[in-house]
């Protein structure tokens, strides 16, 4: 059984069509990123998942239960961390985790022992009693990630966690999300649009570019689908050499971008003073080339013919007209 599952599911804005016929089988216990561009859908399948939207069509079940037919139950076995903060400045980190357990009608005596818990999970215990506009932005943010876990939700849907943090923030954070998932055996859904954050965590991911899924499966899988190497080639004359260099028997495929071209092909370390030598050859001068094993980045760009856009803050969960609070 899968704890979530998703069946040609679709959401239109007006003409825009945000989300496009997407399925997904996310397992119990594993951390599965949505990877893709802000605007790619990433979000809105977050939104219907967690019953803050309404699918246009198709269907969609978490922990077992229909998000349209049954959202009480659904949004019993969630939590949700999102992009912008939810918290409330002029209240301590407990008493924000506090009111979270009452929203959720967690018992106060099991809510005290869970608030504590969750606290040393994230390392605030200390800083538990003092007002939350005092705390920088990593500490929100764990905070909100402990307050997710009070209610012992199934699954966990964070929105962008590390967006805007530091590298040192951000690294820890992930050391959070990795230990809540194997200690607390939780599904987390993870959205994103850092290649790294999603190398490092996630157990399965899907690329979602324009509403639908470009491919699906662990990095490592992901990656040696592209097989063999990548030499990136910095050139001004990118375009021809784009259109030329798949013309040598051993490239794979070419993709250009910000004016590199990167080409997919076996045996890199054999083939590299080819290209160059072929590029001279035809009258192409050549800036540098690079030869690496694929990455994420790379499969990104040979499934969209784009590089991931990182342009800042992504819209914020859509709160559509099925959100709201769950009964006390």
């Amino acid at each position: 059984m899968y704890i979530i599952e998703t069946r040609k599911l679709v959401k239109k804005f007006g003409d825009i069509v945000a989300v496009n016929g997407i399925d997904l089988k996310v397992k119990e216990g594993e951390i599965f990123g949505l990877l893709g561009p802000n605007g790619a859908g990433k979000t809105t399948t977050i939104s219907i998942l967690s019953c803050m939207l309404l699918p246009t069509s198709g269907e969609a079940y978490v922990n077992g239960y229909n998000v349209v037919r049954q959202p009480d139950q659904v949004r019993k076995s969630i939590g949700i961390v999102f992009q912008d903060p939810a918290l409330d400045d002029q209240l301590t980190g407990r008493e924000n985790m506090e009111i979270h357990a009452m929203l959720y009608n967690v018992p106060k005596e099991v809510a005290k022992q869970r608030i504590d818990e969750a606290l040393e999970l994230v390392e605030l215990t200390d800083r538990a009693k003092n007002l939350v506009r005092t705390y920088s932005g990593g500490m929100r943010r764990r905070l909100e990630i402990a307050r997710g876990l009070i209610h012992r939700p199934k699954v966990l849907f964070l929105d962008e966690p590390t967006l805007g943090l530091d590298v040192q923030t951000r690294e820890r954070i992930w050391r959070y999300i990795e230990v809540l998932t194997k200690k607390e055996k939780i599904t987390t859904i993870l959205t994103t649009h850092y290649m790294d954050e999603a190398d490092r965590l996630c157990d399965r991911l899907a690329i979602i570019d324009f509403g639908k899924i470009k491919a699906e499966g662990t990095p490592e899988e992901l990656k040696k689908q592209l097989g063999g190497d990548v030499i990136t080639v910095k050139t001004k004359y990118a375009d021809k050499l784009a259109k030329m260099v798949s013309e040598l028997d051993f490239v794979k495929s070419v993709k250009k971008t910000s004016g590199l071209v990167k080409i997919s092909l076996q045996n890199g370390e054999e083939h590299i003073t080819d290209v160059a030598c072929w590029a001279r050859d035809k009258g192409i001068p050549i800036e540098s080339l690079t030869l690496q094993e694929p990455t994420l980045n790379d499969v990104f760009l040979y499934y969209t013919g784009r590089e991931i856009r990182e342009e800042g803050p992504a819209p914020p969960l859509i709160m559509g007209p099925m959100m709201r609070r769950p009964h006390r």
